[in-house]
């Protein structure tokens, strides 16, 4: 292979890469929510048989993950996992080198365990960033139905039935745990366990008000709206200042050098033959 070819072929690789960067960088990437299989259920029953014991916030961890799934088994995945990843360490640690066998045994049962924290982070931040994204839209949606004379209760489980979305769902949840039997308040507070978004708070106050005293919603519920547009807003406009320095990296270190390459690859033949 010639010269040329060979910096032309360095070129479009650099080019590839510096486009699909640019693609990751600029693109939402769906995440796909994890289901239980038959390893989860083995990790599960493990941890539990050691006797691990759920503290008290994994619980509304879980809830704000939007998992159906009680704080014993996550706690007995975690358990579980740890003790795993000791096996596995200890068959290992003897052909590690130098020092490097305590660090092992220490180091691969603390990320186990830590493994399905990060991931109920991950899922929080996740639904967070969507209901965030449709605060606003259901919020005139409750606004609306209010005001076309249904009652909190019967207007929380319209706009859950008819919008899409997690948040949605959880207004779905809240006006089905009330039909059937549920405190208003109870149900209420669930609500803003599930929902891992500042917005929540605010409508479950004015929800509360409303049940309580009988204050109108309307107004309550525009004012959230306005706000949680004007937030929406805001935080497009900080995510694509993130983002301009990124591409601009990208383009300075990748997309440049590529074409700079692809024009020594046409000069390259033109420059041998002078010579010649």
């Amino acid at each position: 292979m010639t010269a040329a070819g060979l910096v032309a072929g360095l070129a479009v690789v650099l080019a590839s890469c510096g486009v699909a960067d640019a693609v990751a960088v600029l693109r939402r990437r769906e995440r796909r929510s994890w289901r239980r299989g038959r390893g989860v259920v083995l990790l599960s029953r493990l941890g539990r048989s050691v006797g691990a014991k759920a503290p008290r916030t994994l619980g509304d961890r879980v809830a704000a993950a939007g998992l159906r799934t009680p704080a014993s088994d996550v706690m007995g995945v975690k358990a579980g996992a740890a003790v795993v990843a000791l096996a596995v360490a200890g068959g290992v640690a003897p052909a590690a080198p130098g020092r490097l066998a305590p660090v092992l045994l220490l180091a691969a049962p603390a990320a186990a365990f830590l493994a399905p924290d990060a991931y109920l982070h991950r899922r929080t931040l996740w639904r967070g960033r969507a209901m965030d994204a449709e605060l606003a839209d259901v919020l005139d949606l409750l606004r609306v139905a209010v005001a076309a004379g249904l009652s909190p209760k019967r207007a929380l489980a319209e706009v859950g039935r008819r919008h899409p979305g997690p948040l949605a769902g959880e207004l779905r949840r809240a006006a089905a745990l009330t039909a059937l039997g549920t405190p208003a308040a109870g149900a209420l507070a669930e609500l803003e366990r599930l929902c891992p978004t500042a917005g929540i708070a605010p409508l479950v106050a004015a929800l509360s008000r409303a049940e309580r005293h009988g204050a109108p919603l309307g107004p309550a519920l525009a004012a959230q709206a306005a706000r949680a547009r004007e937030h929406g807003a805001r935080r497009t406009v900080e995510a694509a200042a993130r983002a301009a320095p990124q591409v601009q990296l990208v383009v300075a270190l990748l997309l440049v050098p590529a074409v700079m390459l692809l024009v020594a690859a046409a000069l390259v033949p033109a420059l041998a033959g002078g010579s010649s």
